[in-house]
């Protein structure tokens, strides 16, 4: 798993900034007013070889509870930014603590810094766990990057002074950050195949482990939430070894709590990192929402493979259309993947339960699928042949011979005479041409074009 870097402060002394800048693009939104980044905000940031993900923690209100604003640090504030902290230091393996050069060291700086230190854990050679950076912002000038020594009373070790709109000086903090990280082990051994139920809160997704493993593995709760950790369970189906992964609901932008429930969102979009197949559960009680859209488009994005499961269907009330009605929304509002499978289940009652593992199974089988050159070069030409790709400029697209160069996710390789001129509307044209020889069921595919001389 990639180390995962918090980023700690209070409002306004360019996190979010700085997020951007380790990110390489505006994920954040960047704004003067103090508190403007409301929810979590997750990346993934390369220095010198290692990869790591980054966590804006901005989400800290300083009108918390309608009263003024919070400046210098009193009950609520604090114990905001505290559960901030603690969280950052349990669940980070760094943690990056913004100040403001500007104002330079205040009240909560100091409050932060005293939770920091005591919340690290000393380990037998002597250093501490995780490692924290103080990092000081907005240092533009040469007379702002001296004035930074000050920092040095809140015991954090060197601040580093950086400006994080401009990049100066955050080449060196990201040298000392990654030299922190412990070193990469190789994954162990673990043939298993990975199978992550994912969904908001509250979806059924414990009740359904439960359902699928036979006995209660795990408590189930009607709180929305209750599962914190990303919990794995094995077992044997027919014979083929299975890890259930159960993550925590993920909510809805901005309606995400701050604190331990935001780690938890984080885990779950960890545990779709490291599944084959993601069971995307939606409640059949709210219909699908457009945090169903999210976390299918994460799972996208992650290249994975997905079943939707719609739950609770034993809760509606139906007639002749309703699954037909059900299913052409979720087509319409997931189109980008209209690949997957979807079925209707109770976990509660077990309808249909029966039917889940065999179709995420199928799902990872087909996901490993490869298709001969041969075959791959029949399917373009005759794509080809049926419906040329229109010229650009005068200048018209060839495709000379196509490949398969891996799967999981299966992977195509076409040779071209100009990729530039390869329009997104004729690669989606490829993949149903291509689904249309073999399924690929639950499976996104990627076509990948690359230049070769006539």
């Amino acid at each position: 798993m990639k180390p995962v870097v918090a980023l700690v402060g209070r409002p306004n002394v360019g996190k979010s900034t700085l997020f951007n800048r380790l990110a390489g693009e505006r994920l954040a939104i960047v704004d003067e007013t103090p508190g403007t980044t409301r929810d979590r905000l997750f990346g993934e940031a390369e220095w010198n070889g290692r990869t790591f993900s980054i966590v804006d923690t901005g989400g800290i209100d300083p009108t918390h509870g309608g009263k003024t604003p919070l400046s210098t640090g009193s009950v609520d504030f604090i114990e905001d930014i505290r559960r901030q902290a603690q969280v950052a230091i349990q669940e980070a393996d760094a943690v990056l603590f913004v100040n403001d050069g500007e104002t330079g060291v205040t009240e909560p700086d100091r409050e932060v810094a005293t939770i920091l230190r005591r919340s690290q854990k000393k380990l037998p050679d002597g250093t501490f766990w995780p490692p924290i950076f103080l990092v000081v912002n907005k240092c533009e000038s040469r007379e702002r990057r001296d004035q930074s020594s000050e920092f040095y009373e809140l015991g954090l070790g060197e601040p580093f002074a950086i400006s994080a709109i401009h990049g100066t000086s955050t080449g060196d903090l990201l040298d000392a950050l990654v030299a922190a990280f412990p070193e990469q082990k190789e994954d162990e051994e673990d043939d298993s195949i990975k199978i992550a139920l994912v969904g908001k809160p509250n979806a059924g997704k414990s009740s359904l482990l439960n359902k699928l493993v036979g006995v209660e593995r795990v408590i189930v709760s009607p709180i929305a939430g209750t599962t914190r950790d990303s919990i794995d369970t094995k077992l044997d189906f027919d014979g083929v070894e299975v890890t259930l992964i159960d993550t925590a609901g993920i909510r809805r932008r901005g309606k995400i709590e701050h604190g331990v429930e935001q780690y938890s969102v984080l885990r779950s979009f960890k545990s779709i990192e490291r599944a084959d197949v993601a069971l995307l559960m939606i409640d059949a009680t709210t219909g699908i929402t457009a945090q169903d859209a999210h976390i299918a488009g994460f799972i996208l994005d992650e290249w994975k493979s997905c079943v939707v499961l719609v739950n609770k269907w034993d809760a509606i009330e139906k007639d002749g259309d309703t699954m037909d009605a059900f299913t052409a929304k979720i087509r319409n509002d997931l189109n980008f993947m209209d690949y997957v499978p979807i079925l209707y289940i109770s976990a509660k009652t077990g309808q249909r339960v029966e039917q889940v593992m065999p179709m995420a199974l199928q799902v990872q089988e087909e996901r490993l699928a490869r298709l001969t050159t041969s075959t791959i070069n029949e399917i373009i030409h005759k794509a080809q042949d049926a419906h040329p790709h229109p010229s650009h400029a005068g200048r018209a697209l060839k495709m000379f011979y196509g490949t398969q160069v891996r799967s999981d996710p299966p992977t195509f390789l076409i040779y071209v005479n100009e990729p530039s001129l390869m329009h997104f509307s004729y690669l989606r044209y490829l993949e149903n041409q291509i689904r249309m020889e073999y399924n690929f069921l639950g499976t996104p595919i990627r076509i990948i074009t690359k230049g070769r001389r006539e």
